[in-house]
């Protein structure tokens, strides 16, 4: 039954992201529903999750004025911690991106992890958009972590994670990653948590479960 739900689960990903990369689009919004399990579920607050979104649209909005048809920027904000990664042409550009995007009202810190180089070709998002689901879909399948605890994002094989989790946590999901064919590196961006803070957000009525995060 859990092989099977991670299969369609999988599946779902899988076009989301794709979609997702053929569009530039930051992440994919998805429909209320769906939103508001998420939103149940995630560790930050509501005003914390609500805030990235926003952080995210104006960074979107900024983004063409700063690189133009010269680089391809993906951004990325948990709990207003804002990881940049991708592709620019220069180290003037990247300082610039970082520093305009880090003055968005809202935005704690910054995470720069932009490569200076030409951007990447569509067969290396296709490549990166099917290992994000791999890593999703395989955290899923894990018994003792939980999936919606923590963000994973790809660029050219290395894999970034972020979330709210205990040191176990991410131990636990950083191992998972690394299983997943086609990982070449993960990194870990996380806000780590205690095993009593973890007890405070697990539902009484479901048995405990782990989050997964990185390196």
């Amino acid at each position: 039954m859990i092989k099977a739900a991670g299969n369609k689960l999988a599946s779902g990903l899988l076009c989301g992201a794709m979609l997702a990369t053929l569009s530039g689009c930051f992440p994919l919004l998805i429909g209320g529903a769906v939103t508001g399990g998420m939103a149940a579920a995630d560790r930050r607050t509501l005003g914390a999750q609500t805030e990235d979104q926003s952080i995210g649209v104006k960074a979107e909005i900024k983004l063409p004025g700063l690189v133009g048809d010269a680089g391809h920027v993906n951004i990325n904000s948990f709990n207003r911690h804002v990881l940049l990664t991708g592709e620019v042409r220069d180290q003037a550009m990247k300082d610039t991106v970082a520093r305009d995007i880090g003055a968005i009202e809202g935005v704690i810190a910054v995470i720069d992890e932009l490569e200076i180089s030409g951007p990447a070709s569509y067969t290396s998002r296709s490549s990166d958009a099917l290992i994000t689901t791999k890593v999703k879909a395989s955290l899923v399948d894990m018994k003792e972590i939980s999936a919606s605890s923590f963000k994973v994002v790809t660029e050219r094989g290395t894999v970034y994670m972020m979330g709210r989790v205990t040191p176990r946590e991410g131990s636990i999901g950083a191992d998972v990653a690394r299983g997943v064919s086609g990982v070449q590196k993960v990194v870990k961006i996380f806000e780590y948590i205690t095993e009593d803070e973890l007890k405070q957000y697990q539902s009484p009525s479901q048995p405990a479960k782990a989050d997964a995060a990185s390196n």
